[in-house]
């Protein structure tokens, strides 16, 4: 674990993950942003899943109830809403960030199929404002995880950081 790395998820962790998403994770993950009961809110996936398996999508939103309020804001329209009102350079910028952080996860020497896209593996535009949300609440600059929380008011301000 590196500086100002989260430390491995618990038993604890993996647990409630498992029960956010309704499944058991495919891949290893980290807890990077937790509510202030200690409730995993954003995780943060490895590169490749368990078997090898691209993982594209690096920032994951699991807590509730923000899930829910990201939820309720894209079936209102808000992937279109955000891709009309957010600067498609600023979004493609973003998911050349989003491409080279996860991208830079990867094993030494990987030769194998590799994650591709950007911000919930696309390659242009809005595709999940989930995900983009997740990035932003992690720290990750991300216009449309700034548009998103903009949308939601304060809504997410329990949370106490890493």
């Amino acid at each position: 674990m590196g500086v100002g790395e989260p430390p491995p998820p618990t038993d604890a962790d993996r647990r409630e993950v498992e029960r956010l998403l309704g499944r058991r994770p495919q891949g290893g993950f980290e807890v990077v942003l937790r509510h202030h009961d200690g409730s995993p809110l954003v995780i943060r996936n490895a590169p490749l899943l368990d078997d090898g398996t691209p993982m594209p999508t690096r920032y994951w939103l699991v807590g509730e109830p923000e899930r829910t309020w990201v939820s309720g804001l894209e079936s209102e329209g808000g992937v279109a809403q955000a891709e009309a009102e957010v600067d498609p350079g600023a979004v493609a910028a973003a998911h050349a960030r989003y491409a080279a952080e996860r991208d830079a996860a990867l094993p030494a020497g990987h030769r194998g199929p590799r994650p591709f896209g950007g911000v919930g593996g696309t390659r242009a535009g809005v595709k999940c404002l989930h995900a983009h949300y997740a990035w932003h609440l992690a720290g990750g600059d991300d216009p449309v995880g700034r548009w998103v929380h903009d949308r939601l008011g304060a809504g997410p301000s329990n949370t106490d950081g890493r």
